[in-house]
């Protein structure tokens, strides 16, 4: 038994470093589909802020903005970098449980018979189903969650959300392409069955968006603020 987990775990160390080397060859190929379709979730995702914030009711509660309403100061900066770290965990994770479902489980099915390669043989598509079903839920929550804080803190501020959100986008734009990076991997992967490509594809894109969340919370303390009080003249 150990020695079929070792093969298990061999062959996915050899999957994600030969498709580290692929990738290295030739970058660009792969993180042009990682980036248009980060960004098509992104546009999708800001559209449909856009579309619950012109809706929704604004909230009677003040709502602090630093650097808008409030003062800002370093501690903003580290409250968005751990919001940012979560959601880019939960995506991440996404991808390392896309690799276990879709390349490890099989090759772990292969050493059963009878009902237990059965549930194994299952269990890959039930988890790749869980997966995409928790990304939707992230993301209409998330709709959801900041179309409202959007129509509150527009409304609190006395600015439309669309030119709102335009204040925003110096930070949120970058900072969600960077947050949908290993979602967009997941989805290329999946639609290609390419998924002994996810756990690379984990350690690359979480890579790529760290120092761009880094730099996005900055500016979404320091620059945008200033951004949206031109703005709203």
């Amino acid at each position: 038994m150990a020695r079929a987990d070792d093969f298990v775990l061999v062959q996915g160390i050899r999957d994600t470093r030969g498709t580290l080397a692929r990738w290295n060859a030739a970058p660009w190929p792969v993180l042009r589909g990682w980036l248009l379709g980060s960004v098509l979730v992104t546009v999708a995702l800001l559209a449909a802020v856009l579309a619950i914030a012109l809706v929704s009711t604004p909230d009677a509660t003040p709502l602090a903005f630093p650097g808008l309403n409030v003062p800002a100061g370093m501690d903003d900066v580290v409250h968005v970098l751990q919001r940012n770290a979560l959601v880019l965990a939960l995506h991440g994770f996404a991808c390392v449980a896309g690799f276990i479902a879709g390349s490890s489980m099989p090759m772990e099915a292969q050493r059963y018979t009878g009902a237990v390669r059965w549930v194994h043989d299952k269990a890959g598509p039930l988890a790749i189903l869980f997966v995409a079903a928790a990304t939707a839920f992230s993301l209409i929550t998330q709709a959801l969650v900041l179309g409202s804080g959007a129509s509150t803190l527009a409304a609190q501020g006395g600015i439309s959300p669309a030119l709102l959100l335009l204040g925003l986008l110096p930070h949120a734009l970058p900072e969600l392409v960077a947050l949908f990076l290993p979602l967009a991997a997941w989805m290329i992967a999946s639609r290609a069955k390419d998924w002994h490509e996810l756990l690379a594809a984990t350690v690359v894109t979480v890579g790529l968006a760290v120092p761009v969340l880094v730099a996005s919370a900055f500016v979404e303390v320091y620059v945008s603020p200033h951004v949206i009080l031109f703005l709203r003249g």
